[in-house]
C-alpha cells in the first residue's frame, strides 16, 4: 500500500499506520516516506537506522494520541504531549544567520544525529498542528475499513482520497444499487 500524502506532515505521518500493516517498518520505508515528502522537511537525513526509524515511530504514536484527543476537543494525555516536547528538545533548533551577496539570510536548523533531528521536525510540525484551532476539524475517512485521517478543505469531504476509499464507496452504492435479485 502507498502512503497518502499531501496532508499535514503530521497527518502524513500518521497516516503511515492504516488499518492493516505499517508504511514506516523499516528504514528503508522510512526513506521511501522521506523522499515522498522531500519539500517539507528543511534537511537530508543520510542512512536512516533502526534507532531512528524507532524515534520516528515514537513520535508518529504520541501524536496519534495526542491527536485523537484534541480533534474531539478532549485534553491529549499529559505523556503524549511530554514525549512530543522531548523530541523537540533533543534535537535544539537553532536560527543560522549567512549572507548570500545580496542580504542576510535565516536557516532553522537543528543539531545532532539524523533520526533525532527527523523525530524533532516531526514533532514541531505535530506541536504546530495540536495548537491549531483547525485540530478540531481534522476527521478520519468515512469508509468503514479505513483509519485514515485528513483536514478537510471542503466541508462534504468525507474519504480521506477521493480516488482510494472515494471510488470504492461509489462502486459499492452503485452495486448495491444494480445487482440482481
Amino acid at each position: 500500500m502507498r502512503p497518502l500524502t499531501g496532508e499535514l506532515l503530521p497527518l502524513d505521518l500518521v497516516n503511515t499506520r492504516p488499518a492493516t500493516g505499517d508504511l514506516l517498518a523499516t528504514p528503508g520505508d522510512l526513506r521511501a516516506w522521506l523522499e515522498l515528502q522531500s519539500d517539507r522537511l528543511p534537511e537530508e537525513f543520510g542512512e536512516l537506522t533502526d534507532a531512528d526509524l524507532a524515534a520516528v515511530r515514537a513520535v508518529r504514536e504520541h501524536t496519534a494520541t495526542a491527536l485523537e484527543h484534541a480533534r474531539h476537543g478532549r485534553r491529549p494525555p499529559e505523556a503524549a504531549l511530554a514525549a512530543l516536547n522531548e523530541a523537540q528538545r533533543a534535537a535544539p533548533a537553532v536560527t543560522e544567520l549567512a549572507w548570500n551577496g545580496d542580504a542576510v539570510t535565516a536557516t532553522r536548523r537543528r543539531a545532532g544525529p539524523a533520526g533525532p533531528r527527523l523525530a524533532a521536525w516531526l514533532a514541531e510540525a505535530a506541536a504546530a498542528l495540536l495548537a491549531d484551532p483547525a485540530v478540531t476539524t481534522v476527521r478520519q475517512c468515512a469508509a468503514g475499513d479505513c483509519v485514515l485521517l485528513f483536514l478537510p478543505a471542503h466541508p462534504r469531504r468525507r474519504w480521506c482520497s477521493a480516488t482510494r476509499c472515494g471510488n470504492r464507496a461509489r462502486v459499492a452504492r452503485h452495486y448495491q444499487r444494480h445487482r440482481p435479485s
